[in-house]
């Protein structure tokens, strides 16, 4: 059991280290393209940052999948890569069909796993706000300079 806690609180590590590295280069993106965000016009640009953002937030989705999978097949809990791949990714987004299971022995990280997407979700979710509401109250300001 505290193998298996272990285990997993270092992959969720690596998974949010992954993450928090990525904000950061995106924010330093952002930050290098912000005087040509702030020139009219506003509205493609901002569709433009929507667009890449998600990307972005899919990148480090499938990230934190492919973390959990490596680790689930070095451990030959899965005899294929691909079998660890799906329950990453069923588990990473809580889906949970539940045609894939771990072995009794390993089934804590299941658990794990599925706690490790949903603090993603929330944090990608509260990224894709904070980098719109960023550009757009830039913009904002931006035009008001101008009146």
């Amino acid at each position: 059991m505290f193998i298996q806690i272990a285990l997993g609180t270092l992959l969720m590590l690596m998974s949010i280290l992954i993450s928090g590295l990525a904000f950061w280069a995106l924010e330093v993106v952002l930050m290098r393209s912000h005087p040509w965000l702030l020139r009219e016009p506003h509205r493609p640009k901002l569709a433009l940052v929507l667009s890449v953002t998600v990307v972005w937030v899919l990148g480090m989705v499938t990230a934190g999948v492919w973390i959990w999978a490596l680790a689930l097949r070095a451990l030959d809990i899965f005899v294929t890569m691909e079998a660890s791949v799906y329950f990453s990714l069923v588990a990473f987004t809580t889906l949970g069909f539940g045609d894939i299971l771990l072995p009794h022995q390993w089934r804590l990280l299941g658990g794990m796993a599925a706690a490790n997407g949903l603090l993603s979700m929330g944090l990608l979710t509260a990224m894709l706000v904070e980098v719109l509401r960023h550009v757009r109250i830039g913009q904002m300001e931006a035009r008001k300079r101008k009146i």
